[in-house]
């Protein structure tokens, strides 16, 4: 379980989160969406401790963190392994093949040794479709090819949250579809996700939860079917701009 509680994190006289109260349940996907500038990517940066809110609570299995306090290294790494990020345009080890950046971590963090990190990534090369680009280095990958491994790479860190921040808005839209059906099987698994994305279609169909942001801060919580076929007018007006 994540939760946060009165969460508030201001940038200079913008406030990016205000007064956060939510938790999110493992096994659930959980679909963040809301306007440019919402507090979308704030909020799941502050999951991952990205982002350090000023004031509130984060509560994660068992253990409460005080954002107003300063927070450990320990407590840091700690959260960053129970959680994984996939960045709307991951970075790999430039020097690395496609195989020495899905175990860099899995060897050096989590301890696997080589032989169990390797045959843990052909298992999720594999299941992204993209096994066999193990040997290839990163500039022989198309972007498509690139955030799949991002997932991949995310998922070999065994993470009991993945959190995946526009995971598909710099991919043109066959590329985007091949990631978003990645996501959809891992919805079907019951993966604990949650992600901010701007595509409605993937919401509707893989989402158990949605929620929606407007200056930072939830202003509906609920199931796809309330979100998108009994809408508040704000958020009828929100769909509108994507012909849902």
């Amino acid at each position: 379980m994540l939760k946060l509680e009165n969460v508030n994190k201001t940038y200079t006289e913008h406030q990016a989160l205000d007064d956060i109260n939510v938790t999110f349940n493992p096994g659930e996907t959980t679909v963040i969406v809301g306007p440019s500038g919402s507090g979308k990517s704030t909020l799941l940066r502050s999951l991952n401790l990205l982002e350090h809110p000023e004031v509130g609570e984060y509560t994660i299995d068992d253990r409460k963190i005080d954002f107003s306090q300063p927070i450990t290294k320990e407590t840091l790494l700690w959260i960053r392994r129970k959680t994984g990020m996939v960045f709307q345009q991951p970075r790999m080890f430039d020097h690395l093949t496609v195989m020495g950046n899905m175990v860099e971590a899995p060897v050096h963090v989590l301890k696997q040794s080589k032989a169990d990190a390797k045959a843990n990534a052909h298992d999720l090369l594999k299941q992204v479709g993209l096994d066999e680009m193990a040997d290839r280095y990163p500039y022989q990958l198309s972007g498509g090819q690139t955030q799949r491994i991002a997932i991949a790479r995310a998922l070999a860190m065994h993470p009991d949250y993945l959190l995946l921040d526009e995971p598909t808005s710099a991919l043109d839209p066959e590329i985007e579809a091949q990631v978003l059906r990645i996501l959809k099987r891992l919805a079907e698994q019951q993966a604990s996700m949650i992600i901010v994305t701007h595509n409605m279609e993937f919401a509707k169909n893989a989402a158990d939860r949605m929620l929606f942001l407007e200056d930072g801060a939830i202003k509906f919580d609920g199931t796809p079917d309330e979100f998108f076929n009994h809408p508040t007018e704000r958020i009828n007006r929100f769909l509108n701009a994507y012909k849902i």
